[in-house]
C-alpha cells in the first residue's frame, strides 16, 4: 500500500533532524524579525541565495521552482507570526505575476513584440549582485577608526636619556695596550730623566678635557713621553675614574673608548 499523504514541510532543523511543526509553546521574541531578517538586506538578497542555493544560472530562473521557494518562506513567516516588510510582498506578487504569465498561453501575433517576463527581474538580480559583491570586497578592506586608527606622537615633549654601558676593565686595559706600542714606536733615548707626577697628569686631562664633549681613549696620551708617559697618563685616568671625576664609555660593542669630564667638572 502507498502512503499518498503529503510530508509537512520543514519548518527547521534541530542538530540536523527536520522539525515539522513547531511547539505550541514557542517563545518568539518582539524582536525576532530583525534578528531573522538580519541574513537577508531584502527580498533580492534572499531571491539571491536561493538561486545561488541550487547553483541556478541567473539568465535561466526557473521561475515556478523559484516562486514555491519564495511562498515557502512567505508562508513560514506567517506561521511564526512575523509581520513581513512590504517590499518582501511586493517580490511575492511580482514572482506571482511572472509565473502566471508564463503559464498562459501567447497569442502567436503577439509573441515577436512581448518580451520574456523574466527580463527585468534578472537585470535586477544582475545589478544586485554586482554591487553586493562590490561591498563585500569593500567591507574586507581595512577601515580607519575599525581596523586601524591614526596616532600622532609629540617627540619634542620627550627626553630621551641614552644610557650608555659600562666599560669593562678589560677593554680599557687591551686600549692601554695599543697605546703601548704606538708609544713604543717613537720612543727615545733620554739622557735626563724627568719625574712624571699621576697628579699633574689628571690636572692635565681634566684640563684637556674642559670644554670637549668627548675625546678618545688614545687622545690623552702622549706618543712623544714613551711607556713611562703611557704609564702615568693610564694611573691618571683610573684615578680620575676612581674619584668620579671622568666617564668611560663604549658606545657600541668594538667601537672606540671615549673619555668625557663628569656632569659637575663640566659645569664647572
Amino acid at each position: 500500500m502507498i502512503d499518498t499523504r503529503e510530508e509537512a514541510p520543514v519548518v527547521a532543523k534541530v542538530n540536523g533532524a527536520p522539525v515539522h511543526q513547531l511547539p505550541e509553546d514557542l517563545y518568539i521574541p518582539p524582536d525576532a524579525l530583525e534578528v531573522f531578517l538580519e541574513l537577508f538586506e531584502g527580498p533580492l538578497d534572499l531571491l539571491l541565495y536561493l538561486i545561488k542555493k541550487q547553483n541556478l544560472d541567473i539568465v535561466n530562473i526557473p521561475i515556478a521552482h523559484i516562486t514555491e521557494q519564495y511562498m515557502e518562506y512567505i508562508h513560514l513567516m506567517g506561521q511564526l507570526n512575523i509581520e513581513l516588510a512590504a517590499e518582501y510582498l511586493v517580490m511575492a506578487a511580482l514572482l506571482a505575476e511572472i509565473k502566471s504569465r508564463l503559464l498562459l498561453p501567447r497569442q502567436p501575433e503577439l509573441d515577436a513584440d512581448e518580451e520574456d517576463p523574466r527580463v527585468l527581474l534578472i537585470q535586477r538580480l544582475q545589478e544586485y549582485e554586482t554591487i553586493k559583491l562590490a561591498a563585500e570586497q569593500i567591507e574586507q578592506l581595512p577601515r580607519l577608526e575599525r581596523d586601524c586608527f591614526s596616532v600622532s606622537v609629540d617627540l619634542e615633549a620627550l627626553t630621551v636619556q641614552k644610557i650608555l654601558p659600562d666599560v669593562p676593565l678589560q677593554e680599557l686595559i687591551l686600549a692601554f695596550q695599543d697605546v703601548l706600542k704606538r708609544a713604543e714606536h717613537l720612543s727615545h733615548h733620554q739622557i735626563t730623566k724627568e719625574v712624571l707626577s699621576v697628579r699633574e697628569r689628571m690636572a692635565t686631562i681634566l684640563a684637556k678635557l674642559k670644554g670637549e664633549d668627548s675625546l678618545l681613549f688614545p687622545q690623552l696620551f702622549h706618543r712623544k713621553e714613551g711607556r713611562q708617559g703611557a704609564v702615568v697618563a693610564f694611573l691618571a685616568i683610573l684615578e680620575l675614574c676612581k674619584e668620579r671625576l671622568i666617564e668611560i664609555s663604549q658606545p657600541e660593542p668594538f667601537a672606540g673608548i671615549r673619555i668625557r669630564a663628569a656632569d659637575s667638572q663640566r659645569a664647572g
